[in-house]
């Protein structure tokens, strides 16, 4: 072949590369779609209903990867399928999740231990997936952000090709799936924030040069690694907000949250927005010019049995309950306990306890787990420390109702669920001075305080310190108040209704 025909060649072989890719899409996105008859037929024989039956009803999708690790995202999603067999018994809820060494049975039996929620197995299916690790935080020791979202669409590819649902809601915040489900099933895409995977916060600290969990002191110490870092995070942001934008409905669990979300959807990226008005990019322009409003849907708790408990009689026991996952920062509870017998060296003699109760998830939290224990030990505070994993609602009901205090020490929470079981069980929290804890839950009532917020281990030691040394009369006031407000603000009553009136049904 002389060189003046390899020219044509290479353009006829690239066109037609570059039409194939599309033509086998489409091929395969017919194929996949035509399956949906087969996956309802095993539905309902998993079931044990008729195809018939099934015929007439809606199959609504959660993907929630970790839905058996007893956290407060897992209450969202078990009382919102309680409600939904409770109040359109025509609906049939399918969890996609990562969870294969549990059975059906199995995660049912734990939801009503943990959260005391009554689930019924006869309109509740598990799609059960095996590429969870890619999700995982060990899979991706460097990028992990966009690790985890490659991850997770492919576990999204998985899940749809096992059962096409006619509503699709992620309740763990994975949004780089939703154009994913769009492509292959064409079914609406709702979402409930719990986090953004990305805010301009992060961007912020990392541009102030942070050292944190989340941006290393490898990076923060390195101007050249941090700007690496920050063009990285920007470009990331782009396409989560192109991503966010697919939903047909946002939900979020709390102001803070809905004010990173807004603020990631009107975000200027500069010359990466300039960008998408060069072809073939402008589709990202349309996409990108859709805006959804975000609704806050303040997460359930239940405040029922934790609202019993008395509110007198407290030993000075500080209770934390989290799971041990590292933006937790269960370190910083261990320091603040150590700063208090050291700066009030009187709590030695007294009956002073801090109990640290959570979900273990996994290997990398259980050495979490082990790491705590042994800076307990280096602190010399191994005699005031107790650790409970995976402990049964019961008793955490105990636990709480003996508690003085209640302790969470996560730098930006999005909500918080703990917190507000704090408040409803008597427990006075003390709270890191961010994030849901500071701006929804923790706030004064008619001008009165219902808790204490920090920064520092140094800070959190003297928020303990106050708190012990109130009088009865402010002591039982402040827990009052407290309770008051987290079971008027926060049941799984006004979850409900906010969960309602989002209007999710209209996209079935």
């Amino acid at each position: 072949m002389t060189v003046g025909a390899i020219v044509p060649f290479v353009l006829v072989v690239a066109l037609a590369s570059a039409l194939a890719w599309p033509l086998i899409l489409l091929i395969y996105v017919t194929k996949l779609r035509l399956r949906k008859s087969d996956q309802r037929a095993q539905l309902a024989r998993d079931l044990g209903i008729s195809a018939l039956t099934l015929k007439g009803r809606k199959v609504v999708g959660f993907f929630h990867p970790f839905c058996n690790a007893g956290g407060g995202g897992e209450r969202v999603l078990w009382t919102a399928i309680s409600h939904i067999q409770r109040t359109e018994p025509g609906i049939l809820s399918v969890v996609y999740t990562g969870d294969v060494d549990a059975t059906k049975e199995q995660i049912i039996s734990k939801v009503k231990s943990r959260f005391d929620i009554e689930l019924s197995p006869k309109s509740l299916h598990f799609v059960f997936l095996k590429s969870r690790h890619l999700v995982e935080d060990a899979t991706w020791p460097m990028f992990t952000l966009l690790g985890q979202s490659l991850g997770s669409m492919y576990l999204t590819w998985e899940a749809v090709s096992k059962l096409i649902p006619d509503l699709f809601i992620d309740t763990m915040g994975y949004a780089f799936t939703f154009h994913l489900v769009s492509i292959l099933t064409g079914v609406n895409i709702g979402a409930y924030v719990h986090y953004p995977t990305i805010s301009t916060e992060m961007i912020h600290r990392v541009e102030s040069r942070v050292a944190l969990h989340n941006n290393s002191a490898s990076v923060s110490s390195s101007t050249f690694l941090t700007q690496g870092k920050l063009l990285y995070y920007r470009i990331f942001t782009f396409f989560y907000a192109f991503s966010l934008r697919k939903a047909s409905f946002l939900m979020v669990n709390s102001s803070w949250t809905k004010a990173h979300i807004d603020s990631i959807l009107y975000h200027d990226n500069g010359l990466l927005n300039i960008i998408t008005y060069l072809p073939p990019l402008l589709f990202l322009k349309s996409s990108l010019a859709t805006l959804k409003p975000t609704e806050i849907v303040y997460p359930p708790c239940d405040t029922r049995e934790l609202a019993e408990l008395p509110l007198e009689g407290r030993g000075r026991t500080i209770v934390s309950l989290a799971q041990f996952r590292p933006e937790k920062d269960h370190r910083t509870q261990l320091l603040a306990l150590s700063s208090l017998l050291e700066s009030h060296p009187e709590y030695r003699n007294q009956p002073v306890k801090m109990v640290l109760m959570g979900g273990s998830r996994n290997a990398e939290d259980a050495e979490r787990v082990k790491q705590l224990r042994e800076l307990a030990k280096d602190l010399h505070i191994e005699d005031y420390t107790e650790f409970i994993i995976n402990a049964p609602f019961p008793d955490i009901l105990s636990w709480l109702g003996n508690a003085s205090v209640g302790l969470s020490t996560m730098v930006d929470e999005h909500f918080g669920i703990n917190i507000v079981e704090f408040m409803a069980a008597g427990a006075i929290p003390v709270t890191h001075a961010s994030g849901g804890p500071l701006k929804d839950i923790v706030v004064p009532v008619d001008g009165k305080r219902t808790g204490y917020h920090a920064k520092s281990p140094e800070e959190f030691a003297e928020a303990f310190h106050s708190a012990f040394q109130l009088s009865k009369a402010e002591d039982l006031a402040i827990r009052q108040r407290a309770r008051m407000w987290a079971v008027k603000r926060f049941s799984n009553e006004e979850f409900e209704k906010g969960w309602g009136n989002s209007r999710w049904k209209d996209w079935l």
